[in-house]
């Protein structure tokens, strides 16, 4: 866990575990490294944990991630189950078995593909979360409507979001991503449909990801979700009405992120370390229409510093 799930969840289960070591690391995507993986193998070590040892990652997807990819790794590989206690793990990173670390700036950049062995989901957890955490996972629920349920994403509130049924919305959010996930656990094809708004999205994580400005998943996402709507009514005619519709809604929540034009370029080439891409071809996932993706759509450098000036000239 890390240092905020340490006082804020673990309370919650600490009394129904059996008898266990616990591990807390300092919270933050800032945090979520090699170095932090090389205090987590040697916590294990010193707690001389076997391969018939279980590892439970109680937390955000920082946690899932990283002590996937630990449990995973610490020799060839530990049983570990998840608890997800932010509203971005529950719908999105506790699904799918993707694991992995940050390196060098670049998001998820070392990992594995590796199932847990449960995973456990409690909407009671999201009430320790702040408001901009919660509102951060909401950007993927809303993603999961764009992409595959156009009945979803409508039933989903624009204004007083917070006051949703919670249970209902993970349920049908963790079915829309492991109907996805099932047809394509490796990501060779439709799986890269989850992406929409991502490759814009890391990019504009990434490039903050170590400063002032640094900007939770879900507000960077939400930038990426614009750029790439946009991005979608020039490569497959995604209805303007449509892009119109997306764009208010994303506003109306996340409000506007203030993106510098002396940035843009170093954002754009950002986009090269996307894991959908093709050698030299940068590769998006882009919506037909609210409800249907596709997906391998190449787009070029100045298409991507298009979609982010479109986003800049946009009106909060």
């Amino acid at each position: 866990m890390d240092s905020n799930t340490h006082q804020a969840c673990y309370p919650l289960i600490q009394a129904v575990l059996p008898a266990h070591e616990h591990f807390a690391f300092e919270a933050g995507e800032v945090n979520k490294t090699l170095d932090t993986c090389q205090k987590i193998w040697q916590w294990m070590t010193d707690c001389g944990f076997d391969r018939q040892s279980l590892i439970i990652n109680l937390g955000g997807g920082v946690t899932g991630d990283m002590g996937g990819f630990c449990a995973s790794t610490y020799k060839r590989g530990l049983r570990f189950l998840n608890i997800p206690t932010s509203l971005l793990s529950q719908v999105d990173a506790s699904v799918g078995g993707k694991l992995g670390v940050d390196f060098n700036g670049f998001k998820n950049h070392i990992g594995v593909f590796n199932e847990p062995e449960s995973v456990i989901i409690s909407a009671s957890f999201l009430q320790t979360l702040p408001h901009s955490e919660l509102r951060s996972g909401y950007a993927e629920v809303l993603k999961h409507g764009l992409i595959r349920n156009e009945n979803y994403y409508n039933s989903l509130k624009t204004q007083n979001w917070e006051t949703q049924n919670w249970k209902d919305i993970i349920e049908k959010s963790v079915s829309i991503k492991k109907e996805v996930v099932s047809k394509d656990p490796k990501e060779e094809g439709l799986r890269k449909i989850l992406n929409f708004g991502h490759t814009v999205g890391h990019a504009v994580e990434s490039y903050y990801l170590d400063t002032e400005r640094h900007l939770l998943h879900g507000e960077a996402i939400a930038v990426g979700m614009i750029a790439e709507a946009y991005l979608s009514t020039t490569h497959i005619r995604l209805p303007k009405e449509d892009l119109e519709r997306i764009k208010d809604t994303l506003l109306t929540i996340f409000g506007k992120v203030e993106i510098p034009a002396e940035d843009i370029a170093s954002i754009t080439q950002l986009c090269f370390q996307d894991k959908k891409n093709d050698g030299k071809t940068i590769n998006c996932s882009l919506l037909k229409k609210i409800g249907e993706c596709d997906y391998n759509i190449a787009v070029s450098t100045d298409d991507i510093s298009k979609s982010l000036e479109y986003y800049n000239d946009l009106q909060p």
